[in-house]
């Protein structure tokens, strides 16, 4: 049986990525690695939708590091599938931010995976801890329609 998630429906942004050969296995399906690719490239684009690029942050003085990601597996994924790897911002606190994801094959709408990554701001010449950028923050609640992410 299939797994559907509504929660597709409380993204407003996503991205979709082809699958290409390369990234299945033998057993056919996408190589489970692959899917933090995904999500790095969801994530590289909903900044560049909520116009605050990793530029941006290198320009506010401030650069971040992945400190956590976790995938959970739901269903498989197949050569030459257009899947949309949904994206936005769940959490900012005071340097960290968790961008949160959901992969769908559109068609089926089979739910293919979900999860996160777990992003800490840094000066980037101490690499030590620095609060998210105020800017980054009004972008995320101006692209996702509330001030919660604005604190």
């Amino acid at each position: 049986m299939t797994k559907q998630n509504p929660s597709q429906y409380l993204y407003r942004f996503f991205h979709p990525i082809h699958v290409r050969f390369i990234e299945t296995d033998q057993q056919g399906h996408v190589f489970f690695g692959h899917f933090l690719t995904y999500f790095d490239v969801a994530l590289t684009e909903y900044l560049k939708a909520i116009d605050y690029s990793y530029n941006k942050f290198l320009q506010a003085g401030v650069d971040f590091y992945y400190v956590e990601s976790l995938c959970q597996y739901h269903d498989r994924a197949f050569f030459d599938e257009i899947l949309h790897v949904h994206a936005r911002v769940g959490k900012i606190g005071n340097s960290s931010f968790t961008f949160e994801f959901s992969i769908f094959e559109p068609q089926s709408q089979r739910f293919i995976a979900s999860g996160h990554i777990v992003a800490v701001a840094v000066d980037p010449f101490t690499s030590k801890p620095t609060r998210a950028p105020e800017d980054f923050r009004q972008a995320v609640a101006s692209f996702e329609g509330d001030d919660s992410h604005s604190s």
